[in-house]
């Protein structure tokens, strides 16, 4: 089986990209190399074809989605730090390029899987967070949510293709994927935490630290993918896919320290110091993965201590 990987070179593409090389399917990757790193895929060798290039090249994302099987949509401009800085250019990668990969899918009669997210959710409050949940968005002013709105209308366009014309696609909401090869740069928690602590510097928490998230193991999250992916009675679906146990950032931070074994302190950051304009947060955000565990039987076996010692061993091992 021939698998189409963009954002191969990405934190989750790259992931997906061992497991499917280790279930012997042939792999390609598209990435344009803006968030993912040759770094990621170095230790795949000749064993995938790399290409570097941007999902919104309709020539290019037609000409390899007729050469496969199965298309994984992961490529995305993500990260709360680059969508405030960056706003324009990723709605146009989030909507514009996944509207291209959509129609090529929906031309060569191609499986896809395309990556959504949390973020679709904005700030409800209800939780936990069920697919059919309403979105809770900010003003436009506020410019994070610039990623929620342009996810959400990459979902519409899929599932108005698979009600209009049967386009075979399902749909993911990642919540807090985790592991090793996450970076911090763009804001991700727990990587940027390990990294203080591993350099016994002070642990910075936005806000009051109260806020709470749930995190999933990337392992978990691409046995889910690859799960979904095979199967036929997910298509035209949506699903969560998140961990178990709701933490604090403080107590998240606490544990960072107790781990590792780190001297660290923690230090807490006003949002409007540590964020350009545009920036809101919210209170918690936790997953409803009932659906999923339905459907196909998923649900996540890693556990946060576990996420935490991966990601200090794989940061040990880059230092």
């Amino acid at each position: 089986m021939k698998v189409l990987i963009t954002g191969g070179a990405g934190f989750i593409g790259s992931h997906l990209c061992d497991t499917l090389i280790g279930e012997g399917k042939e792999v390609t990757i598209l990435d344009n190399l803006s968030t993912g790193s040759e770094k990621n895929i170095a230790h795949l060798g000749g064993k995938i074809r790399v290409i570097q290039g941007d999902i919104r090249n309709q020539d290019l994302v037609e000409s390899l989605i007729k050469d496969c099987d199965v298309v994984l949509h992961m490529a995305a401009a993500l990260g709360v730090e680059n969508i405030l800085e960056n706003p324009i250019e990723s709605i146009s990668t989030n909507f514009h390029g996944s509207e291209i990969v959509l129609n090529a899918s929906l031309k060569f009669d191609r499986r896809i899987v395309i990556a959504s997210t949390s973020e679709i959710y904005g700030k409800n409050e209800k939780q936990p967070l069920s697919e059919i949940d309403d979105r809770v968005i900010g003003t436009p002013q506020k410019l994070r949510w610039t990623y929620s709105d342009a996810k959400a209308m990459e979902e519409a366009t899929a599932h108005y293709l698979f009600l209009k014309y049967n386009l075979k696609v399902t749909t993911v909401r990642f919540f807090n994927t985790v592991g090793p090869r996450q970076s911090g740069k763009y804001g991700m928690v727990i990587p940027r935490f390990i990294k203080a602590a591993l350099a016994q510097k002070p642990l910075q928490i936005f806000g009051d630290g109260n806020q709470s998230r749930v995190f999933c193991h990337v392992a978990d999250s691409v046995r889910a993918i690859t799960q979904i992916s095979s199967a036929e009675n997910t298509i035209g679906e949506v699903f969560n896919i998140g961990g178990k146990g709701e933490i604090s950032i403080l107590n998240l931070a606490k544990l960072v320290i107790n781990q590792t074994n780190s001297s660290s302190t923690i230090n807490f950051t006003n949002y409007q110091d540590a964020y350009a304009v545009g920036f809101e947060d919210m209170q918690r955000r936790v997953p409803d993965i009932t659906k999923i565990k339905k459907f196909i039987g998923w649900e996540p076996v890693i556990d946060l201590k576990t996420i935490i010692s991966d990601v200090a061993k794989s940061e040990i091992t880059k230092t």
